[in-house]
């Protein structure tokens, strides 16, 4: 006897929208297909088929596309925001400036920035700029621009490191009218400033046994012509080869740099070496006082020997006391600051060569000295020459 076939049941199936599908599939791609099916009542085997099917079409579905556009305009928010605070701390300083000011601001700045961004975060129309830009400028203008790259000029020629008293008067010692408050506003401006100090520590070893001369000086570190007092004092520069020492010997009359030794070791030949540079550079005078802390190397038998030989005077500084020396500390200082911080220096042979240049060339005939009246030491030296003649 046959059988009655059971009719068939219609299967109902579930339709998903596509946002849901989109939303599924996000988190599935944060958390794994298993979890988030369990989590979902769904079939493992749909995730993964909604997962082909999207790498498939390459389109994602229409909750996706909603994130995505709620992404691109977030980075294009951020991108604004970030643009807004780089301009704001370039311009920072013109925000109370008058409108030309702060249309030369975004003139120098349109390779950087939109004009509109900075029109708006200025107080500025677009169409004011626009009219500003096209105006021929005037005489002023003219002016402060050439003044703008003497300053440049003198400041880059010193490596940076003179400051605005300095370039003023370089200027006006070269004829240019150059006031100081001027000069220090213009380089404000422009970001260019003086080399900034650092903390070094001392290099004397004052923990000897070695006798020592009395002080001569007591912080008298002034001189009524050449070949009075001279000063000395050894300081360091670090390179990528090791260490490099400089001895130096400074003249107190003129400020001038005599005599220098520089060496990969900080011995008794080193201070000998500087002295002797500074004898035959001053023609071998006799009755100088030569000044020094109590550093083991300026203490030792062969440096004594040359105070002896041509009839110097030998004077010390007290113990641990830096103002003893003052003068010869503020010298390590300038050097420190103008031609060592901020620079890397690869060799020794290289660094050697640099020290000359600071001094033989830079110190002793373009750096403008205060205590001299703002003339270099050579200058000052030449002039007081004059005099006598």
């Amino acid at each position: 006897m046959k059988t009655k076939k059971e009719p068939n049941t219609a299967v109902v199936r579930n339709k998903y929208t596509a946002q849901f599908k989109g939303q599924a599939l996000g988190r599935a791609d944060r958390d794994g297909i298993p979890k988030v099916a369990q989590d979902l009542g769904l079939a493992e085997a749909m995730l993964y088929s909604w997962r082909t099917k999207r790498r498939e079409t390459g389109k994602p579905f229409e909750g996706q596309k909603l994130q995505q556009a709620e992404l691109a305009r977030l980075k294009r928010d951020n991108a604004r925001l970030e643009d807004e605070v780089a301009f704001l701390k370039k311009a920072g300083s013109v925000l109370c400036k008058t409108a030309q000011v702060k249309c030369a601001m975004t003139k120098a700045n349109e390779k950087h920035f939109p004009v509109g961004l900075m029109c708006r975060l200025l107080s500025v129309s677009r169409s004011g700029y626009y009219g500003w830009k096209r105006r021929p400028p005037s005489a002023r203008d003219q002016a402060r621009q050439m003044l703008k790259a003497e300053i440049k000029r003198v400041f880059e020629d010193g490596k940076g490191r003179p400051g605005a008293p300095r370039v003023a008067r370089r200027l006006r010692d070269e004829g240019k009218a150059a006031g100081r408050h001027r000069v220090a506003r213009i380089m404000r401006d422009n970001g260019w400033r003086a080399r900034a100090a650092r903390k070094y520590k001392a290099t004397t070893n004052s923990r000897h046994s070695l006798p020592v001369a009395p002080n001569l000086l007591e912080q008298n570190f002034t001189a009524d012509a050449p070949n009075q007092k001279w000063v000395s004092d050894i300081t360091y520069i670090w390179t990528d080869e090791g260490w490099l020492y400089l001895a130096v010997v400074l003249e107190l009359y003129s400020r001038r740099v005599i005599g220098w030794a520089i060496n990969e070791r900080m011995a008794a030949t080193l201070v000998c070496d500087a002295l002797i540079m500074a004898l035959w550079h001053r023609k071998m005078p006799k009755g100088v006082i030569v000044h020094s802390d109590r550093g083991s190397q300026y203490c030792p038998s062969a440096y004594q020997k040359l105070f002896s030989n041509h009839q110097l005077i030998c004077s010390t500084g007290k113990k641990g006391d830096c103002y003893d020396n003052a003068a010869m500390e503020s010298w390590n200082h300038s050097f420190k600051v103008e031609a060592v911080h901020g620079e890397r220096f690869k060799t020794r042979s290289d660094t050697k060569y640099q020290v000359f240049e600071y001094i033989g060339v830079y110190y002793n005939r373009k750096r403008l000295h205060s205590k001299l009246g703002y003339l270099s030491p050579a200058a000052f030296e030449a002039n007081e020459t004059k005099k006598v003649a």
